[in-house]
């Protein structure tokens, strides 16, 4: 238990620290990047399954078709959700892409009420109020949508939701993703090699050191999280989950230098009170909660 809450938070750490690598390879097409990732996660992967002879579990799946529907879907919003941020990222809308995951928590209390028929308390339903009453003041205040965030929190929320139902635990989860995808990616990525049109193998050394990190980058931090995720409870979860946006916002602002005017610190603001309220509120349902559990145990218990 002492050492949960360090690695799922040293996974969230990394996550927000991720923009730093993506600036490394800006030069690089945001597809292209993509398909690097998850080829050497793949690779990253399979490998470490090997050393931890952990492969029964694919014989099994390959003869679940609605298994591996399910999964090829969450490899396209997963694929989808990292084009969209390396994307952000490479042309300086970072605070755009942490805005994004800073909205995921409340998005996903709409999916639950949408999709599982969950029915949020409310104040839940407050904080997802407030968080819309930000998006349409940054709407109305950028003269757009901010599609990059809403891109966001909308494919990592729908990948969450399917890999909520799933089967497969975390690691396996990965593997089996982005060996779906790998007929698309590797031939991606050997049609980028030949044609000349990628950055890779072509004699740039640095950048194909680069290139080839895109692996464990990504892989390293899931690991973490896996490990920390099982022994944590879901409120400190929960709050440690507001740590990879917040250095990501804090790279783009005083790292980056993109532009934080007061009118959309507005729109922030609006939705940094609504995680404060859907975070507060859930602790208090949770200590609200805890004595009448113990109560029940103890009278189980007689």
């Amino acid at each position: 238990m002492s050492n949960g809450p360090l690695a799922a938070a040293l996974a969230y750490i990394l996550w927000g620290f991720f923009p730093v690598y993506i600036k490394q390879v800006a030069q690089v097409n945001a597809l292209e990047v993509v398909v690097h990732r998850s080829v050497w996660s793949l690779v990253f992967m399979l490998v470490l399954m090997a050393a931890l002879r952990r492969f029964g579990w694919l014989r099994d799946v390959l003869g679940q078709p609605r298994t591996l529907g399910v999964f090829l879907l969450s490899a396209l919003l997963l694929s989808a959700n990292w084009l969209v941020f390396v994307w952000a990222v490479s042309h300086d809308r970072l605070l755009d892409a942490s805005l994004g995951y800073f909205i995921n928590p409340l998005f996903n209390v709409m999916l639950g009420f949408l999709v599982l028929r969950e029915r949020p308390r409310p104040g839940q339903w407050a904080a997802v109020a407030l968080a819309g009453c930000g998006v349409l003041w940054l709407t109305v205040a950028a003269g757009q949508l901010p599609w990059v965030a809403l891109v966001l929190a909308g494919s990592f929320g729908l990948y969450g939701l399917l890999r909520k139902t799933a089967t497969l635990g975390a690691l396996e989860g990965l593997t089996l993703e982005t060996l779906l995808l790998a007929p698309l990616t590797v031939g991606a990525l050997l049609w980028f090699v030949a044609s000349g049109h990628g950055a890779f193998a072509q004699g740039n050394l640095v950048m194909d050191g680069w290139l080839l990190l895109a692996g464990p980058v990504t892989a390293v931090p899931l690991l973490l999280f896996a490990a920390g995720a099982r022994r944590v409870s879901m409120a400190t979860l929960g709050l440690l989950q507001y740590l990879g946006p917040s250095i990501s916002f804090l790279l783009g602002v005083f790292v980056y230098h993109e532009p934080f005017d007061p009118t959309r610190g507005i729109g922030f603001g609006l939705i940094w009170a609504a995680l404060v309220l859907y975070s507060g509120e859930g602790l208090l349902q949770m200590r609200r909660a805890a004595p009448a559990a113990a109560t029940t145990a103890d009278l189980n218990g007689r």
